[in-house]
């Protein structure tokens, strides 16, 4: 028996003698491929306070500044412009523990995306966005991209600091001494002083 199906070449057809037939938007079609290799910006990823540090089990308020963004290409000489949406939000904590959003969240008092850390050391927090896409043929309707790319920020570091009170002595040494400083010492990054996995690290989904 004769196999009469139609199979798809990946182009978007219309039919001889419609208005649309000849315009560009008919010819032209933005796929995921062509979407994950245009330039689109990373967010700014923001956590825990500016000064790179905060105490341990303290809240660590995270949050980005991700916005739709807009870029312009050219396809077969016809201009395209091509946006692109951030729709959700994935938090690596570099301790285990991980959180996926749909909210950019917002910077401090806020808590609505936060997290802390139970143990001290240095920790690399990464943000990945995933952004959905439509693209525009020479000034023509939004169309939908087909499915989506993930965007990675560039890591946020912080350390988190066990903080004890102990009663001061004179045989303090000059790093003990800093502690009693507005802000207490800060060990440098070695791989001595890297934050360990939490045992009880877990995924969250706000």
């Amino acid at each position: 028996m004769a196999d009469n199906s139609v199979k798809d070449l990946g182009w978007d057809c219309v039919r001889p003698g419609t208005p649309e037939a000849d315009s560009p938007a008919a010819q032209i079609v933005i796929t995921a491929e062509d979407f994950a290799e245009l330039p689109v910006k990373a967010p700014i990823a923001h956590a825990g306070p500016e000064r790179g540090w905060l105490p341990v089990n303290m809240v660590n308020v995270l949050y980005t500044d991700a916005d739709t963004q807009e870029l312009e290409t050219e396809v077969l000489g016809t201009p395209v412009r091509i946006r692109a949406t951030p729709v959700e939000f994935h938090w690596d904590l570099g301790d285990g523990n991980t959180i996926t959003t749909t909210n950019p969240g917002k910077p401090f008092p806020s808590e609505r995306v936060s997290s802390e850390y139970r143990l001290e050391g240095w920790y690399d927090i990464t943000l990945t966005t995933t952004f959905t896409g439509q693209f525009s043929v020479d000034g023509g309707e939004w169309q939908d991209i087909e499915g989506s790319i993930e965007i990675e920020s560039d890591p946020v570091e912080l350390y988190a600091k066990s903080l004890e009170s102990r009663l001061v002595n004179g045989s303090a040494t000059d790093e003990e001494d800093d502690e009693d400083e507005d802000e207490p010492w800060i060990p440098e990054r070695t791989p001595d002083t890297e934050g360990p996995i939490d045992p009880e690290a877990r995924h969250r989904r706000i």
